[in-house]
Formats: structure tokens, sequence, C-alpha cells
């Protein structure tokens, strides 16, 4: 063979050239390694607790990737320059090095430029064309079907007529052919197109026993000693469950139910008043037809559970007063005796024994300066002076109830320097006689008053001098004005408008509330005329409060409604709310607190919320905050009496079960 045929063996052809170098030293023993993961859409988070990564294409775990912490990799980063310019790979948990061109297209997208090989002006390339086509695709002739009647749809037609022919299908008449009749009784009851047939309601299902039912329950499911004392104090409405759970060893030893007869006998008379009309759903929003109020927790302070009892009275305590300092508590009872406590300790200081008849009222002085007491029992009002507080307060009080006026201040009808014009009033015949009676261990000091009638209600003036009381069997002089420091007794009214069941004065202005068994009326003292009369709209009135700031009244009545009244808004009542189950007996304003409370003989006492904005546009904010089982019924008479504490958000009230009680 000739050796130049093949050419010259030094010089490489064309297509040896265009293959790539073969690197002579290998060294690598993974080139034949797929560590490809290929575990495709699954999120990388779910094998961060694993010690691997995923899985290749045999099926192997690929192992995480040694990790150092970041000391190691500052230490990287100054080793090797070219980290920076890196990324870290989630499917391989391995560092990638990126190459000029990804840099560069990273820098591009940054800056919103196109990628290095996209030509943003290249011509546009028409797939399909946008021209519309003149002629068919398909110049084949139209079929013979496409004009000649389909028999398919000739069988379905005489199919059709066939069933009208033999009556079995009727055609629907137009509304102008149907005859004119109507039903005369579709007006009673049912409705239009309703089915009159009777539908059968099911009754409601009970619903079905818990653990705690069970006669073998597991031991977390029984009540403590505390829980059992609990559960037996508390009210049966307050009660999550109306029976204990108890344990038994077998189901043979499990006793008769002892509330069996009363709960069939309740589940028979819910059945026997469900109604039996199906009602139907309206969909409303239940949250507009709310009103929105606030959270009562962000609402305190008030009154939340009962702190201190006061017990030594032997009869029905109906009425209680708390000193203008918030040091004493006066109470009165249906045993003729008024006792005076301490408030915090509960501890009492002094009893006061007042003959036979029982005490109805008892009201302090709202001067700071005295300890003047006035109880009202029987005929007579009393003006005692207990032995509390300091020597100062004690002389002042003696000599405020004792010192006699001059002639000249009990003979000229001057007007009065509180702004109470009683010129024009008639004097009425009470006696004023000072007496000394025997306390439990000291000597009480007294002023005695006498009336024609049994007094059932005190009110005092702001200002500690005057002093209201009502009799509402003496007719025209059920309202008598006692005057202290002049000794004075007046009448105001010449003619009664009704049975007067309690008066109060106005708080900053020259009022006076009559309440009467339907009425609230409101009397200008200043210029002897009645300002304004309050429609209650209630059937028995039993107490009334006015705000503080005297723009605002409170109405209890016997038929269970409390109304508040805005003065400056109308006559009628602002707002009626129902909250008692039975007669309200006493009703009270906080006189700093925006609070006022309700008492009843249910035995409840009721706490709400009550703001009154300086703004005449804004309107009351009204809320029920805290009802408190405070008094058991004795006899269907529950709580009496209730009074706020003058500075803290503390609560009293008295009942017929002859105790009275403190609510922190």
């Amino acid at each position: 063979m000739d050796p130049e045929a093949w050419g010259p063996q030094n010089e490489e052809s064309e297509e040896d050239a265009q293959q790539p170098e073969i690197d002579p030293i290998y060294d690598s023993d993974t080139s034949d390694e797929e560590t490809e993961n290929t575990i495709g859409n699954v999120p990388i988070e779910w094998y961060d607790e694993l010690p691997h990564i995923g899985y290749d294409i045999h099926g192997k775990k690929i192992m995480k990737p040694a990790q150092g912490d970041k000391l190691d990799s500052l230490l990287a980063k100054l080793d090797d320059p070219t980290l920076l310019k890196s990324v870290y790979d989630k499917r391989t948990g391995a560092t990638v090095a990126l190459s000029k061109n990804e840099l560069e297209l990273l820098k591009r997208i940054e800056n919103k430029n196109f990628g290095l090989d996209v030509d943003p002006y290249a011509p546009t390339i028409e797939w399909f064309t946008s021209k519309t086509s003149v002629t068919p695709l398909s110049a084949a002739p139209e079929p013979k079907r496409r004009f000649a009647a389909s028999k398919w749809e000739a069988k379905k037609i005489m199919k059709i007529v066939r069933a009208i022919r033999a009556g079995r299908l009727r055609p629907k008449l137009d509304d102008a052919l149907k005859p004119a009749l109507y039903d005369i009784w579709s007006g009673e009851g049912d409705t239009a197109g309703e089915d009159k047939r009777f539908r059968h309601l099911p009754a409601t299902r009970m619903p079905l026993p818990d653990h705690y039912a069970s006669y073998n329950p597991p031991a977390e499911y029984l009540m403590s000693e505390e829980e059992k004392k609990a559960w037996t104090e508390a009210h049966p409405e307050d009660r999550e469950r109306n029976f204990i759970p108890q344990k038994y060893s077998s189901l043979r030893k499990v006793p008769a139910y002892n509330r069996f007869i009363q709960e069939r006998f309740e589940r028979c008379l819910d059945l026997y008043l469900c109604p039996r009309v199906q009602a139907k759903k309206i969909h409303t929003d239940v949250e507009k037809l709310l009103p929105k109020l606030p959270d009562p927790n962000e609402l305190r302070p008030f009154p939340q559970r009962e702190a201190v009892v006061y017990v030594g009275h032997k009869g029905r305590v109906r009425s209680i007063s708390v000193h203008p300092n918030g040091q004493w508590l006066a109470s009165g009872s249906e045993d003729s005796t008024v006792r005076i406590w301490e408030v915090l300790t509960g501890r009492c200081l002094e009893t006061i024994a007042l003959g036979s008849k029982a005490v109805m009222q008892v009201a302090w002085s709202p001067n700071k300066d005295h300890a003047l007491l006035a109880v009202a029992s029987g005929e007579t009002l009393f003006l005692c002076s207990p032995k509390i507080g300091s020597a100062s307060i004690r002389k002042l009080t003696e000599e405020f109830v004792h010192t006699a006026p001059s002639a000249s201040e009990s003979t000229l009808p001057s007007a009065s320097p509180f702004h109470i014009n009683l010129a024009l009033i008639g004097v009425s015949a009470c006696e004023w006689v000072s007496v000394e009676l025997s306390g439990k261990q000291k000597t009480v000091e007294l002023m005695k008053i006498a009336h024609e009638k049994p007094i059932t209600h005190i009110s005092w003036h702001r200002r500690g001098d005057y002093l209201v009381t009502v009799s509402p069997e003496a007719g025209q002089s059920a309202v008598k004005i006692h005057q202290i420091s002049k000794r004075q007794s007046q009448s105001p009214f010449r003619k009664s408008k009704g049975m007067v069941q309690c008066v109060l004065f106005h708080p900053t202005k020259p009022f006076l509330f009559v309440a009467t068994q339907r009425y609230v009326l409101v009397y200008n003292l200043l210029k002897q005329e009645l300002a304004k009369t309050l429609i209650t709209g209630m059937k028995w009135i039993s107490s009334i409060d006015v705000h503080p700031e005297g723009d605002n009244v409170i109405v209890g009545s016997y038929d269970r409604r409390l109304a508040w009244f805005d003065l400056d808004l109308s006559t009628k009542p602002f707002k009626t709310l129902r909250y008692h189950k039975e007669a309200i007996r006493s009703v009270r304003f906080h006189k700093r607190y925006p609070l006022f409370a309700s008492v009843g003989d249910d035995g409840d006492v009721n706490v709400f919320h009550g703001m009154v904005y300086n703004d005449l546009m804004r309107q009351p904010l009204i809320v029920p905050v805290k009802r408190i089982h405070g008094h058991s019924v004795v006899d269907s008479l529950g709580a009496l009496n209730c009074e706020f504490h003058p500075t803290q958000p503390w609560l009293f009230s008295s009942g017929a079960d002859t105790t009275v009680k403190l609510y922190t």
C-alpha cells in the first residue's frame, strides 16, 4: 500500500477537528452516577427534617451534603471569591456557580431588559393566516339528507299526536281560557298554592347522653367535694347540668332517677305547647338586627361578687343607707330596730330599738360633717345621732339637731338659702320633740317628729337641711318638707293628684320629683308650679332615682319594668328594660360611676352600665353587665332595697331573708 494514499499522518482531518479533545487524565469515578433528583413537584420543605433530600432515577436516597455553620460559610467566602457568584440549589442541597451568561441574564432581568438571544424587533411569523378565505375549503356538493324531511322526527311527532288523541297528554291552556274560580278560604291561615293536607312535623329530638350520664364514667368526669358544694349552692339556672355524675360498679346497682317524672312532665309539656306550624326561614343578618354593645369586660369596674354579709336582724330588712364618707351602713328592719354596721368588717357597731313598729326607711344626711340619721317608724320620724365617728362630728351633729331657732327665724318664712322658696307653702301641724332613748351600749340622742299617718319614704336635700317624707294614706298632706335648722314642717300641695309613692329632690336645681302610681310629676319649687309630667305607662310605680347630673331619671314598677327617662328628650320613656321576673322594689344610680342597679322580689340584683354623654346628639349608652342572685325568696318577697357606695363601685342590698349584702 502506498503510504501517501492515506495523506500526511501529522495532519488532522476536518472531521477530527470538530470533535472535542479527550482529557487523558481521568481521576473521577463518579461520571457514571446519576445525581438528578426525581421527586418532581413535591415541595422540598417536606424533606427538611429528613437526612436525605430526594431520590435518584434508581430509587436510591440522595443524602443531604454536609453544611457548616455561619463561621464556615464566612471562611468559605474568604477562601473562594467565586462563592459570591453562586446560588444554593434546594433540589440537590449544593452550591452551583453561575456562568458569565447567567450573571448577565440576571442583570438584564433585574433591569427589566430583554434576554441575551431575544430580538424585540423580529418580524411576526403568522403560523395561522389572518386573511379571510373567499372560497370554501371544500367544493363538494350538499348532500340530499339536508333537504329531505327526517323520518325519525316524523315518528316522534306521530307519537305525541297519538298521546293527545288518547287523552294521555293534555296541552296547557292560556290564563285567559282558564275558568275564573277562586278559593274563598285562601286567607284563613293557608297561603296560596300550598298543600292544605296535614303535614307531620316531627318533634325535636333530645340530645344524646354524654360521658357524664354514664353509670360508670371515667374519673375525670366525676365531681370533687368542692365542685359538689358549688353545684348545690348555685342557682338552678346557673348549673351546667341538672344532675351530679356518679360511679357504680354495675348497672344493677344504679338506683331510680329522682327527677324522672319531673323531666318527663316537662318534656310532654314542651311537646304539647310547641307550635304546629312550620315556620319559614327568613334569611336576615342577625348582626344587623342586634344592637352593637360593648363587651362587659371593657366596662369595668362594676359589682360582680358577694363580699360581705351583714347578719343580725330578726325581721325583713326594709331599708339601708350608706354614710357619705362610706364607712358606716345603717339598716332598718321590721323587728323595730336600726343597726349601724362597719362597712369593711361587717361588725355591728350599734343597735337602736324604736318601739314596736317596723322601721320602713332609713337615710343618712348627705352632709359629711354630720352623723345624722333619719328613721321612719310608723307615724314618727326620728332624727338619730349615733355615737360613731370623731368627737367633733358628734358635737356638730348634736348642736345642729338640738339648737333651737330664734324667734325671728321661726316666724319669718323668707326664701330659703338652698334655692327652695317656702314662702307660699302652708305650715303643717307636726310636733317636734327632743327625746333620749337607750341604745345597745351607748346613749343615742333623738329628735322625734310626729305625723298623722305612717311614713313610707324619706329623702334628703343635697345640703342636709331639708327633709321630705311621704305618707300615702294622709291624702292632701301626704308630702311634707321639714327644715331642721328652723324646726318647721310644711305641706307643699293643697290638692293631691294621686297616691304618692316616693319623692326626690333634684341634685342641682330647685325641682321636686313626685312619683304617684302612674306618673312622675316634676315641680319647680322656685316658681311654685308644675314643670313637667313624665308618662311612665306603668301600673304601679315602686321607686325612682335621679342621675347625679339631673337630666335622666329611672323609674321601677311592680309590673317588672324599669324605665329610663331623658328629661331633655321627651316625657315618655327613652328605654324600657324587662330583666326581672317579679316586681321591682328599688332602683339606684351611682353618684360617681356610670352604673345603676335594680332589685326585685325574684331575689336578683341586676347591675347596668349607664353612660350619659355631654353631647346632646348622642344617646345614653345602657348595657346590662351583671346579674347576681343575691337573696332568697321568703313569702314571695326577695330583695327589698339597694344602695351604692358613695365613692367605690360597690353595691349594698337588703332582703326579706333578714340579711344585708355587699357586692364588690
